[in-house]
């Protein structure tokens, strides 16, 4: 409530513009109604998801300060602070302010009537070591008896007060003096001052945004020293390690340590490249992108590609739409996972199509295509060209990988960074963008395969034309400033528009500059093969190639017409002798649909069957005087031709008459019930037949096995005739579909318990692994683990469990 009401105050001595900023910068302020109040207002900024809403704009130096400030374990003034980051004066000092002043738009921290800098509460629960550092003493001793005090310090010569509020005080005030500690420590066995300088050392604790603790019940060598003086304190209600209070370690590190504070980011090598230079390689690159992921597309239309088992469009796949379309696998991948989001592309059982979007945007220009996928790029949570995976293994693409949202930070980041790049000015390298794009969002995520920081992301920005020659495109401004009406004009500025002829000539291709339309596109694809695709695409026409059109039903003289009709000039004589030799040979033979073929030695009586009138449902066709193919059955084409008075006969495979001989009817045998001990399981066990009765209707028995109650769930087996025992068993059972009522009660145990577990596991890869996870979150449909055989927090799906086992 006191922080609240300092906010509040806080708040209300803000002028108008001032206020207007800090709700500005608040992402959930569009969302929520506007606050009446500005108390309602402190209520809503101090609410943990507002602040999970700021934390992904500040900066590298924002998160640096808000850490050392919660490091401190309560208010701090502003030179408390500076020394702490070692910002007492110069451009550091002035870092800091500006810092602080970004912070307080974003209300997270603010100044109080003292003076001191407070913070939102839930910000600094984001951390548990703050910088490596645990929490004060005051608040490690809270549970500590009056004689443990007592005891401390007499082991530290100082003579006890008489209440356990002085004794707490007392040895407050001893450890807050860095000189009485390093004293204390001096005279330390040797064991022990190891164990704390390792302790209190900022590079052995981790160093992650939000932190856990480490297990281990058992004391280090050397901590019962330590713990007698106060300089180590174990905590009862906690499963750890002793822990070191914040006075100790600042002590121990010395008056030399300060905090990392980087307030200016980091310079990047650029060089003087004119506006015009970067329009016209972003245009290039556009371009050629348009036209493959055109193309890709295209190749996913004429065979939609098959989805693996285990979700997502596996390498074989890709390397097939690859080769068609003569795109790079990047760019396949790039396509197709924008292409989703988009709604070009849609699951269709276990394949991927295209849907009825994909129709009207290939019918649309170039620049229109390119639009719709950039502003999906923009907004994807992952990084579609990450190909492989930590195990080096290839990954599926449109996997349906759990949301990033640091890749998402990361592509918003880039943008940023590319634009704090002096006017007139680029990069020498892309890959100098890349620390850059970690100072100004040090939450972005960056693939451990990228052998510079963020590598992937900048290659995916140049190939979109985002990014060109190290500088920011006028599509990346666009992006940028999240602006559609301007993207779309970037767009059509910078992409040409689509070729409605190609340049068609006498070595049998075709080549088609820029980005071909959709109707020539698809008229050359029908006709030829294509060899490249890009800022230019070529097509060759082949005997293979033309007869595929043949067969596609084109006829021969349309097919003429329709190449002369997009050429830029005469059709070739080549491709015209080319189109006519093929045509002549083609057709030449026929194969025509028949169930069986009915033949004699009489023409006329062969002619008569055929213009039967009641024969009429057999499909016949006459192909010579002695011979008639059936498009019914042999066994439906005699009875039909008996029943009119015929007495054909019919013949086997190898054209000898077929002898017709009724089996005699016999009564399935009903099984003798084995005795119980007499002979073998095996050779005594009865198979039964379940026939469905003759004459039902297959419709009537849908509906019985639609309208049929629901199976009534097994029920608990320790008894209690439940089918789930708690809320998580049955939340793992909805969406672990492959694991039994055991091992989902395992699952659920240890998820409620937070014990450590084992499981199965296939990734998207395909790879199957085995896991020890423990630190489980269950958020459906994903589980949150730490996994000891990456020693990394990692996000599991649920329905890619298969087994589970004890740990």
């Amino acid at each position: 409530m006191k922080s609240r009401s300092t906010l509040a105050a806080w708040l209300g001595s803000l002028d108008a513009p001032r206020l207007a900023r800090v709700l500005a910068t608040r992402k959930d302020a569009a969302a929520a109604p506007e606050p009446r109040t500005v108390g309602e207002l402190a209520d809503r900024l101090q609410r943990p998801g507002s602040v999970a809403l700021a934390l992904p704009p500040l900066t590298l130096p924002c998160l640096q300060v808000a850490e050392a400030l919660a490091a401190r374990g309560g208010p701090a003034s502003r030179d408390d602070l500076a020394k702490l980051l070692g910002a007492e004066d110069g451009e550091a000092a002035r870092g800091l302010d500006f810092t602080l002043e970004a912070l307080a738009d974003h209300a997270l921290v603010w100044p109080d009537g003292a003076g001191a800098l407070r913070m939102a509460s839930p910000l600094r629960q984001a951390w548990e070591a703050p910088l490596g550092l645990d929490a004060p003493l005051e608040k490690l001793l809270a549970g500590a008896t009056s004689e443990e005090l007592r005891a401390m310090l007499v082991a530290l010569g100082i003579k006890p007060p008489s209440t356990k509020q002085q004794r707490l005080a007392a040895l407050v005030e001893h450890h807050s003096d860095p000189e009485a500690v390093a004293e204390v420590v001096a005279r330390a066995p040797a064991i022990t001052r190891e164990l704390l300088a390792r302790r209190a050392d900022s590079t052995a604790g981790q160093r992650q945004f939000v932190m856990f603790g480490s297990p281990g019940p058992d004391l280090e060598p050397g901590a019962r020293w330590a713990l007698d003086r106060g300089l180590l304190i174990v905590d009862r209600h906690r499963y750890g390690p002793a822990r070191m209070p914040v006075e100790v370690a600042l002590a121990l590190r010395g008056p030399g340590w300060h905090a990392p504070f980087d307030p200016l980011p980091p310079s990047a090598q650029s060089v003087a490249i004119g506006s015009a230079e970067v329009e016209r390689e972003a245009a290039a690159a556009a371009t050629a992108f348009a036209a493959q992921a055109a193309s890709v597309l295209a190749a996913c239309s004429a065979s939609a590609p098959a989805r693996l088992k285990s979700g997502g469009i596996g390498a074989r796949e890709l390397a097939r739409i690859g080769k068609a379309a003569q795109a790079d696998d990047a760019v396949v991948r790039l396509t197709l996972e924008t292409a989703y989001p988009a709604g070009l592309l849609g699951r269709d059982g276990d394949r991927v199509a295209p849907t009825e979007t994909y129709d009207a945007w290939a019918e649309q220009e170039p620049a229109e295509r390119l639009a719709v996928l950039l502003r999906a790029w923009h907004h994807l949570t992952l990084t579609p060209t990450q190909a492989r995976d930590e195990d080096n293994k290839a990954l599926p693409a449109l996997a349906g990988a759990p949301p990033c949202g640091g890749c998402l930070q990361a592509r918003h980041g880039l943008l940023h960074a590319a634009a704090q790049l002096p006017a007139g000015h680029g990069a020498t390298t892309g890959s100098n963008l890349g620390p850059l794009v970690a100072w100004y969002r040090p939450l972005a995520d960056s693939s451990p395969q990228d052998g510079t920081p963020f590598a992937a992301l900048i290659r995916e920005a140049e190939l979109l034309g985002v990014l060109a020659r190290g500088a920011l495109s006028p599509l990346g401004t666009a992006l940028l400033e999240d602006d559609a009406a301007a993207l779309a004009a970037a767009c059509g500025r910078l992409l040409p528009t689509a070729t409605r002829t190609a340049r068609i000539g006498a070595d049998l291709t075709a080549i088609v500059t820029g980005t071909p339309s959709a109707p020539l596109a698809s008229l050359l694809d029908s006709v030829a093969d294509r060899e490249t695709s890009g800022t230019a695409s070529v097509w060759r026409f082949s005997t293979g190639s033309v007869r595929r059109a043949l067969d596609a039903g084109h006829p021969p003289d349309g097919l003429a017409a329709d190449l002369a009709a997009v050429a830029a000039g005469p059709l070739p004589q080549p491709l015209s002798y080319l189109i006519a030799d093929t045509a002549r040979g083609h057709g030449r033979v026929r194969i025509a649909p028949a169930a069986c073929v009915i033949h004699g030695e009489e023409p006329a009586l062969l002619t008569e069957i055929a213009a039967h009138r009641k024969l009429g449902k057999l499909g016949l066709r006459q192909l010579a005087p002695t011979v008639l193919i059936s498009r019914s059955p042999l066994e439906t084409t005699l009875a039909a031709l008996r029943a009119e008075g015929y007495a054909p006969v019919g013949e086997s495979a190898d054209g000898t008459v077929r002898i017709e001989k009724e089996r005699p009817q016999r009564a399935a045998a009903v099984p003798t019930p084995r005795k119980a001990g007499t002979g073998s399981g095996r050779h005594n066990a009865v198979k039964r037949t379940v026939r469905t009765p003759a004459g039902t209707d297959p419709n009537t028995l849908a509906v019985r096995l639609l309208t049929a109650p629901p199976t009534t769930p097994d029920p608990d087996p320790l008894g209690s005739g439940v089918p789930f025992g708690t809320d998580t068993e049955e939340i793992v059972a909805g969406y672990a579909k492959r694991l039994s009522y055991t091992d989902v009660r395992q699952l659920a145990h240890a998820v409620d318990t937070g014990t450590p577990i084992t499981v199965e596991y296939v990734a998207t890869s395909g790879n199957r692994t085995v896991r020890t996870l423990s630190r489980l979150e269950l958020d459906p449909p994903y589980l949150e683990a730490w996994c000891h055989l990456r020693e990394d927090e990692r996000v599991f799906t649920l329905s890619r469990i298969h087994s589970v086992m004890p740990s």
